[in-house]
């Protein structure tokens, strides 16, 4: 049976369906980005608030901005903004549940003044957005907006023909302001520090090469809420669809998959309204700050700190790593010795029950998280992850052997190419070709890995942290046996 609205009703005599009749929604939320995380988040989060509390007003029209997303384009409009979320339990449990929040989807780069009229269009409260990092076009060294981007240097001579999330976000706001209206709230959903700050200064710094007199009005009047989300949700497979037809007969050409586990903080700064949220879970706040440390700190560091070492071994998935106990101890250490003091005390979260979801989580054997996605963009990641945790904790002399011991690994990893068995690592990194001429010169310098300053920035100044990497990095290449010297790390632990 193909999932679409017509066959709804037959569907849920063995699923649940939307209760709520979808014709009826109002298109409260534009959603720029629509993937798997937005579907098994955001999506599921206004599903579960119009199924449970009859809120109408906060439909949502997904918006695909690239040819890229033609795919996506094509497979909801065809199932009518349905798709079956599927959630993977640790015990081996599965729930699967239609979700019908999304009640229509339009690709910009076929109808772009229809996306500018739908987010001009009173309805609309909130513009929101995941469009990964890169979407938000600044340069990665100085933090300031991109304006080579032959897209951007398009559309700031044609504002009229827009083709980046910034000139449709300037289109639609120039419209509300001539028509009277009240701006949207731009509501960041991307896994990225200060998400709102960032989408405010990378808009206003486009809007005032553009447009000065908008820029001016969007400065005054346009709210960007930080918020910090958080749910994993790895890539559909084709056994994932093949598994939906064989038990449940139900075509749907493209399923999420997610984990139980589901959190999201946002701060209470909107434009024009928001939904009741808070009915279905979400924490508002006035500075998301705390959370989005937290988050970074224990579970996008513990990802890194299980995953490097793990592909050196030769574990395939973060629930493999967090299975092998060596491995899973060591990770606590680093999160209990060198995370949590540095933490305090955060509203809401009790940081010890934290943890111990984290290590469930990673744990699920279900939610099968490739060890090397994790380890993907370790240049970007690691700067904003983990080496934040050494840099506080050589200011408060606090411990650092741990987090020093994975960059170390890292240059290992990034240098051999192989596992310990042998086997070719695939390494996925922008800066790979960087990291493999400083990395292939460590026998010779047992620091040269720790010269490329965009990553380590002014960690060589401190003796403490050089001689730590110095000693890790020669035990990691001398002995060749990762896993023996994390469980050495540990001494007492075990």
């Amino acid at each position: 049976m193909i999932l679409n609205e017509k066959n709804l009703s037959a569907i849920g005599a063995s699923l649940p369906i939307p209760k709520y009749k979808r014709s009826t929604l109002k298109t409260g939320i534009v959603h720029i980005g629509v993937g798997g995380f937005h579907r098994s988040h955001q999506a599921f989060y206004l599903h579960r608030l119009i199924q449970e509390n009859t809120e109408s007003d906060w439909g949502i029209c997904g918006v695909g901005l690239r040819e890229a997303d033609r795919n996506m384009f094509n497979v909801l409009n065809r199932q009518d903004g349905l798709y079956t979320l599927i959630t993977q339990h640790p015990n081996g449990t599965t729930e699967n549940e239609i979700i019908g929040s999304i009640s229509e989807y339009l690709l910009a780069v076929d109808t772009p003044q229809e996306v500018i009229e739908k987010m001009a269009h009173p309805n609309t409260k909130i513009v929101s957005l995941t469009i990964t990092e890169g979407g938000y076009n600044f340069n990665a060294t100085t933090g300031e907006f991109n304006f080579e981007n032959p897209d951007v240097r398009h559309e700031l001579a044609h504002p009229e023909e827009p083709k980046t999330v910034y000139g449709y976000l300037t289109s639609a706001l120039r419209k509300r302001r001539s028509n009277s209206l009240p701006p949207f709230t731009i509501m960041s959903c991307d896994n990225i520090q200060h998400n709102g700050t960032i989408a405010r200064k990378m808009l206003l710094a486009f809007a005032k090469k553009q447009d000065s007199e908008l820029a001016d009005w969007i400065e005054k009047e346009v709210a960007f809420p930080n918020s910090m989300v958080d749910r994993i949700t790895p890539v559909t497979t084709q056994e994932v669809i093949s598994d939906l037809k064989d038990v449940h007969n139900l075509e749907d050409q493209w399923p999420v998959v997610c984990e139980p586990f589901i959190q999201w903080v946002v701060e209470d700064n909107f434009s024009n309204g928001r939904p009741p949220l808070e009915k279905v879970g979400v924490q508002f706040v006035s500075d998301v700050t705390p959370y989005e440390k937290m988050k970074i700190r224990l579970l996008n560091a513990g990802h890194s700190v299980l995953g490097i070492p793990g592909a050196i071994h030769g574990h395939l998935t973060i629930n493999d790593c967090i299975n092998d106990k060596v491995f899973a101890v060591f990770m606590r250490h680093f999160m209990d010795e060198e995370v949590t003091p540095i933490l305090g005390e955060i509203e809401g979260i009790d940081i010890e029950k934290y943890k111990d979801t984290l290590t469930e989580r990673f744990s699920n054997p279900n939610i099968k998280d490739g060890v090397s996605r994790i380890c993907s963009e370790s240049s970007a990641k690691l700067p904003k992850f983990l080496i934040p945790t050494i840099e506080e904790n050589l200011k408060t002399r606090g411990q650092i052997k741990c987090a020093t011991f994975i960059l170390a690994a890292w240059c290992y990893y990034s240098d051999m190419g192989k596992n310990e068995n042998g086997l070719s690592l695939e390494i996925i990194d922008s800066q790979k070709e960087q990291l493999q001429k400083a990395a292939n010169r460590t026998e010779a310098n047992w620091t040269a890995f720790l010269n490329l300053q965009d990553i380590f920035g002014k960690l060589t100044d401190s003796q403490r942290f050089v001689s730590e990497y110095t000693t890790a990095v020669q035990l990691i290449y001398k002995r060749k046996n990762i896993r023996a010297l994390m469980k050495e790390l540990l001494g007492s632990s075990f």
